[in-house]
């Protein structure tokens, strides 16, 4: 993609379906004139009257408690410099989306207009009232150090500037970490800090609470060392003035243990690599390009431990794993203010869980077969799910032992459930297929290529790295359609009508030919289907010269079933395929099966769907919590709708008793615990979250799956096809772009695992 198609695709995001991209959503009901007589007059009355009496009360009867103020004057903004307080809002409201889906905190962004310390603190101070914390953001030193430290005197509510602490706390957690594999003492490092400004300051100031010794600290700006002997320097720079008599990174760096990168690309070389000491470790943080490149960093030096602050290397220091979480401590305890010990509470929590057994569901999404602590996994990954479990208890625990927090917490088992629910409605496992997806690509015939949103999905997943698309279709369609989107790329595009395609049409007609000359095919009749697009992307599938297919975009499903199920076929063992759909609801990813292909299955059917459903939830990392669902309740009807499921979970908990799978049930009972537990306690899904619905035939499970989709917005990724012999997926008609680029990652991954069952079942052989 072009610098100008970039540019462009990036204001279009901003801009559509509405500008920006926070809104305020109500919590309550308003539909009813009572409701609406409640939320404002008179009723809205009460409220007031009680929060006058104590204004503490606030956080009971407002939203006061869980909204945080991301408030800048756009003096400092990424790499981008003083841009003004209007054209910092597009990163404040990035920052507002960041707090929402990883932490649940709403955010409301503030643009402060002046430069001014006094003026800044004053409207910040008077409009603190609506918050329960502030977050400073890209606001440049050295004013940042003087406006965060008279707001965190003078208001009662938790302030942090997170460009100076996010990136100290992440990297002290890394610090920690490498120093123990590194097996040496913080206090008696030598630490090189490349860079002077806020995050520079505050990393430095985090590791002497940790026992780092400020005369073993070496710190250089743009003129070189901070030396005692310099004029003119700021407070914060003179705190950390050397006496040694070096002026240069070249010098700095000989037997250091510890380089902080936080400064500009490329400006250490590998001799300065090679003359740090035994063990040495980089973190060269500057974005998007480190100090010394990751590559060369490792090949120099095979003793190195490296952290940068880019997601393709290991050790990403990324200030999202800190301030979501610190933020949601802090205000789930009233605290006044994030102070030292909340701080290093959150570095401590980072530090150890890189220490602990990682998830499957982390170990699938970045494409490892067992992530454990090391040199290359010294903090946790962004998209860890128990960050936040982890991270915000041990600061609120550090509130409250401190003496800063105003509530307290007494069931720490409870809170923790609490905070695993706030991410119900997170898009997380959509990042987490993508990411995954990219980690090792594979080629995807796209065979309805010439229509506009397939192309425009295929340039997605081309240009994100999640797929290397094959596009199948009306050659000159495609190429224009190509050069209107600005499609750009050495992509394969194959017609199977034309005559360019002769040799491997007429290889692909003899093969399936031989295959079912028997079954009624003429050589002639194979010869004519691979002009159709879907025949001919099957066979590309089944003759290895694609990894896996897209279609259906534009025919109907049936249509598109037959030739897949005629080439391809099912895997060994599967005697029904079927179809399941991930739905990203409130409550978090729900499968439901079977939505497209069975129509009025039996119940061993229904077994072995859900034995697919439980496979195909495992290959993304979920632990299957499956609902054999229907109108009934544990026997309630005796009609051979309800038997049947009956019969199914009887099948189950004979043969597979592993599975967490229970029935007949009606739905609300299989999502609300609460009922479930009071009517039949003896439910193996008691105390459980149920994440898979599988329905009695393809009308409950088809209509529920769309009215979930447009009733509550949910989003649907699927229909994801069960049970075929190679990575075969088929979309709904007319499906979205975005609908098209989530199942072109779920073919990617479909396509990785069953490389890796092969080779897996070749390695026992």
């Amino acid at each position: 993609m072009s610098e100008e198609s970039k540019r462009r695709e990036a204001l279009i995001y901003h801009a559509k379906p509405i500008p920006g991209k926070i809104k305020v959503v109500p919590t309550k009901k308003y539909s009813s004139q009572r409701d609406l007589s409640l939320a404002y007059s008179p009723g809205v009355a009460e409220p007031c009257k009680e929060i006058e009496k104590d204004k503490n009360k606030a956080y009971k009867y407002t939203a006061k408690g869980n909204l945080v103020a991301v408030i800048s004057n756009g003096t400092a903004v990424l790499g981008l410099g003083d841009i003004g307080p209007e054209a910092s809002k597009p990163v404040m409201e990035g920052k507002g989306l960041l707090f929402k889906i990883f932490a649940d905190i709403d955010v409301f962004d503030i643009e402060v207009d002046t430069k001014d310390i006094d003026k800044f603190v004053e409207t910040v101070k008077n409009i603190a009232p609506t918050f329960g914390g502030i977050n400073l953001e890209d606001i440049k030193a050295p004013e940042a150090f003087e406006i965060e430290r008279r707001l965190k005197e003078e208001l009662d509510i938790p302030v942090m500037h997170d460009d100076q602490h996010g990136t100290a706390i992440i990297s002290a957690a890394a610090l920690l970490n490498a120093l123990e594999l590194a097996k040496k003492k913080i206090e008696k490092v030598k630490i090189v800090i490349s860079g002077a400004g806020a995050a520079a300051i505050s990393c430095s100031r985090l590791y002497q609470a940790f026992g780092a010794k400020r005369e073993n600290m070496v710190m250089l700006d743009s003129k070189g060392v901070i030396r005692n002997d310099r004029e003119n320097l700021s407070t914060e720079k003179a705190e950390f003035a050397t006496s040694r008599k070096i002026d240069t990174l070249d010098q700095a760096m000989k037997d250091a243990d510890v380089f902080i990168g936080l400064s500009m690309a490329n400006i250490v070389s590998p001799e300065m690599l090679k003359s740090m000491a035994k063990n040495p470790i980089v973190f060269a943080m500057a974005n998007p390009d480190p100090e010394i490149k990751y590559d060369l960093a490792i090949k120099t030096r095979k003793d190195i431990i490296m952290a940068t602050g880019r997601s393709d290397h290991p050790n990403q220091v990324n200030n999202v794993l800190g301030f979501p979480f610190i933020f949601r401590g802090a205000l789930d305890v009233r605290a006044t203010k994030i102070n030292e010990e909340m701080k290093k509470a959150a570095v401590k929590a980072l530090a150890k869980l890189a220490k602990e057994p990682v998830p499957e569901q982390v170990n699938i999404a970045y494409g490892e077969t067992r992530l454990t602590f090391g040199k290359e996994y010294i903090i946790p990954k962004p998209f860890d799910p128990r960050l936040i479990a982890t991270v915000p208890p041990a600061v609120a625990r550090a509130a409250m032992e401190s003496g800063v927090a105003q509530k307290d917490i007494t069931d720490w088992e409870k809170y923790e459930d609490h905070l695993l629910e706030r991410l119900g409605s997170d898009n997380k496992i959509v990042r987490l297929l993508l990411n995954r997806a990219r980690l090792n690509p594979k080629r995807v015939v796209f065979a309805e290529a010439d229509q506009l949103d397939v192309l425009k999905a295929a340039q997605i997943v081309h240009e994100e790295g999640i797929a290397h698309p094959i596009l199948l279709g009306r050659r000159e369609t495609i190429e224009a359609l190509m050069k209107e989107i600005e499609f750009e790329g050495d992509i394969p595009i194959i017609d199977p009508k034309t005559e360019e395609e002769n040799e491997n049409k007429d290889r692909y007609a003899k093969v399936f030919w031989e295959q079912r000359k028997r079954r009624g095919v003429t050589y002639y009749s194979a010869q004519r289907l691979m002009r159709e697009r879907n025949y001919y992307a099957a066979m590309m599938v089944n003759e290895g010269d694609a990894d896996a297919l897209i279609s259906g975009y534009s025919r109907s499903y049936p249509s598109v079933v037959k030739p897949m199920l005629e080439l391809i076929g099912m895997a060994k063992g599967v005697s029904r395929v079927a179809t399941t759909n991930l739905m990203i609801t409130k409550r978090g990813p729900m499968f439901l099966s079977d939505t497209s292909i069975n129509i009025d299955p039996s119940a061993k059917d229904l077994a072995k769907i859900a034995q697919m459903t439980d496979k195909v939830m495992r290959m993304f990392g979920l632990n299957p919590v499956i609902a054999m669902v229907s109108y009934s309740n544990f026997g309630s009807s005796k009609h051979e709708r309800a038997t049947k499921m009956r019969d199914a979970v009887e099948f189950l908990h004979k043969h597979v008793p592993d599975m967490v799978v229970d029935g007949e049930l009606q739905t609300d009972f299989a999502l609300n615990d609460d009922m479930l537990r009071e009517k039949f306690p003896f439910s193996k899904l008691v105390g459980k979250k149920v994440n898979a619905l599988i329905f009695p035939n393809l009308d409950a499970a088809n209509i529920t799956y769309k009215l979930l989709k447009e009733l509550n917005e949910a989003d649907s990724i699927g229909p994801i096809m069960m049970g075929m012999r190679k990575p075969v997926h088929i979309l709904q008609l007319g499906a979205s772009v975005d609908e098209i680029v989530n199942m072109t990652a779920i073919s990617v991954i479909d396509a990785q695992q069953k490389e890796r069952w092969e080779q897996e079942k070749n390695a026992s052989k």
